[in-house]
């Protein structure tokens, strides 16, 4: 269990709180539309006997796939061999989900609503350790509780949470539990099992095969309609039930001895028991996961940090724009009156080379393209989190959302590298467009694919099913692709922009650099300010990929997002003014590579991370890391250049 300290929530979950307030009163106002967030609406429960049409008694458990820390390969349920629910039928899953490699499916615990359980007995396993199958699914569970695999179980579209004390009398409430547990060779307990002091036997494996579920319901204030879940809690039990068939919970905990041969039998339980809760609403009951999350007074000490680095910044450009500009514009008029033959200098010098067309200007528009569809993507997905529209309650939302925006938004990229290949005298239009419908997301796409058959060969729930890859495809070739053709037609089509200077035939030497304002240590120390205001954001961003807790702090990013976008720029004017005043006219790769080289501290950044933080083991898990993130760092080079 992390050591932290849970903080109290800031004023980003007040803000969340205040918007479901605010829908929860409209649902109590009308509620014939009783949504508190988009496409979510309250279910009513009812005791058996007294069910209506919009009131029922049976709760169904969901269950998700399982994941660890210790390994980036998700499996579903049904790769572990445990009990299974016969002949229902799977709820249906959105791209965003498929994309993130969330699998739920039914699972055999039905509850009946407020009525207590005791021990009810699920199924039984049984594991005859000379039969080769059998042999092979012990083994696999065995290696799952080795690395800490996680149950995610889902009730009425609430994580089931295990809430456990950590250090400083806080409660961490995690939305997952673990299969088992583990004590080594020389009788060291390993993750879960140091809660029981039982688990003792060494180099044994204990398996929680029982757990203890609590579910607590608010009753809707208009009688009639029954009650609401607002929590569900459970806690992970390990019997050694002597009588499978007749199972009394109690006695020693379910032991398999690494070692182990002949028959092995689990049998699995559960208790249920119904509690009211009035303190509760129904609209902010997943404020107790979010309250233990930890860490939200970091994030407004990150972004004072970072809005001192943008003032610093906006005072220095500020500076320099009015100060020194106007010194040197009042100097040269003053030259034109006197018409002093003397010599010019600084920037004045190279306007007639100013804009002389890039090397490489095809490549230059095509990423320019490419990085405006990601902004206006980043920008449109983090406005739409703000306003709560994609909640961690909205499964896979983020995702799904993010995609269409990215197919939509074909035509901006088109439009911008098309203006921009024209003003750089560029003729080859088709090759331009192809390139920018093609090349980045060609490159995101052939990544994803290598990292998707790693997935498949490890039979893991993350690699995505044929009919979704098909599915992607579709979306780029036949909405993506035609909407830049579109967006480039118009680009052609308008003049090329007009430049206040002519370009001089010959062009001028430019003079001996001094180490600052050489290209690449200008570009080197270009990308440190954007990334000093976005690294403790980046932390809590990989946490919650790699380290599977949820992120919902999308106020604080939107925040840090225009903090960047800021940065970026004024980071690229100063450096790009230092040059031009050094007489070095080649300004336009520079000005993308400046803030683009951001994305290289963001790759040294995941490096770091993965060796300090992750306890990652195994290569294809390593590979599926890295992999990713050279797709996070791609889109982050494109977007902030």
């Amino acid at each position: 269990p992390p050591a932290t300290a849970p903080s109290p929530p800031g004023p980003d979950m007040a803000l969340r709180r205040l918007l479901l307030i605010a829908a929860a009163l409209a649902a109590a106002a009308a509620p014939a539309a009783a949504f508190y967030l988009p496409g979510l609406a309250p279910v009513n429960f009812c005791e058996a006997g007294k069910e209506k049409p919009e009131c029922k008694s049976g709760i169904e458990l969901f269950v998700n796939r399982l994941d660890s820390v210790e390994s980036v390969l998700p499996y579903e349920y049904t790769a572990f061999d445990f009990c299974q629910a016969e002949g229902k039928k799977r709820p249906s899953e959105n791209l965003g989900q498929v994309l993130f490699g969330e699998r739920i499916e039914p699972s055999p615990y039905r509850f009946t609503f407020n009525k207590k359980e005791t021990c009810k007995s699920v199924c039984t396993k049984t594991y005859d350790t000379t039969k080769p199958e059998d042999k092979q699914k012990l083994d696999f569970l065995k290696k799952s509780m080795l690395l800490n695999y996680q149950h995610h179980w889902i009730v009425d579209n609430m994580p089931v949470t295990w809430c456990y004390d950590v250090e400083d009398g806080q409660r961490f409430c995690n939305p997952g539990f673990p299969i088992g547990c583990y004590i080594t060779e020389d009788g060291r307990p390993k993750d879960a099992c140091v809660i029981n002091s039982e688990f003792h036997e060494k180099d044994t494996f204990y398996i929680f095969n029982h757990v203890d579920i609590k579910i607590y319901y608010h009753v809707v204030e208009n009688e009639a309609l029954g009650a609401r879940l607002v929590a569900a809690k459970l806690e992970p039990k390990s019997y050694k039930h002597t009588h499978p068939d007749n199972p009394d919970c109690s006695g020693v905990p379910m032991d398999i001895s690494n070692k182990a041969s002949g028959e092995v039998k689990i049998a699995y339980t559960y208790s249920v028991t119904f509690h009211e809760e009035k303190s509760i609403r129904w609209a902010s009951r997943w404020d107790y996961i979010l309250e233990s999350m930890p860490h939200t007074h970091i994030q407004w000490f990150s972004i004072m940090n970072s809005l001192v680095i943008v003032l610093f910044l906006s005072g220095m450009v500020a500076m320099i724009m009015l100060r020194t500009l106007h010194k040197d514009i009042a100097r040269y008029n003053q030259m034109d009156s006197t018409e002093d033959a003397q010599e010019e200098f600084g920037w004045k010098l190279v306007h007639g080379d100013i804009f002389r067309p890039p090397r490489k200007g095809m490549l230059l528009s095509v990423f320019l393209g490419s990085g405006t569809q990601i902004l206006i993507m980043t920008f449109v997905t983090l406005f739409f989190a703000c306003l709560g529209f994609l909640s961690p309650a909205n499964r896979g939302a983020l995702m799904t959302c993010a995609v269409v925006l990215w197919v939509l938004l074909g035509t901006p990229a088109g439009y911008i590298a098309a203006r921009f290949y024209k003003s750089f005298g560029g003729e080859k239009w088709k090759t331009n467009v192809l390139l920018t419908s093609f090349l980045c997301p060609g490159i995101v796409f052939a990544d994803f694919f290598i990292m998707n058959l790693i997935l498949w060969g490890e039979g893991s729930s993350a690699a995505i099913p044929f009919g979704t890859l098909v599915a992607i495809l579709a979306l780029w070739f036949c909405i993506s692709v035609p909407l830049t053709f579109i967006g480039a037609y118009f680009g052609f089509k308008k003049n090329a922009i007009e430049h206040p200077v002519r370009t001089n035939q010959i062009p001028r030497q430019i003079p001996e650099q001094s180490f600052y304002t050489k290209p690449l240590p200008g570009i080197i120390m270009g990308g440190i300010l954007p990334f000093g205001c976005i690294f403790i954001q980046l932390f809590f961003i990989l946490n919650s990929i790699w380290s599977h807790q949820m992120y919902y702090m999308f106020g604080f990013l939107f925040l840090v997002f225009i903090i960047l976008a800021i940065t970026c720029s004024e980071a690229t004017i100063l450096l790009c003014y230092f040059h031009l005043c050094a007489e070095d006219y080649h300004w336009q790769w520079r000005s993308f590579l400046t803030s683009g080289f951001t994305a290289v501290y963001f790759l040294i950044y995941a490096i770091h991370y993965f060796f300090s933080k992750l306890q990652i083991t195994g290569t294809a898990s390593t590979i599926l890391y890295f992999g990713y993130t050279m797709i996070m760092v791609l889109i982050f080079f494109l977007f902030t250049g």
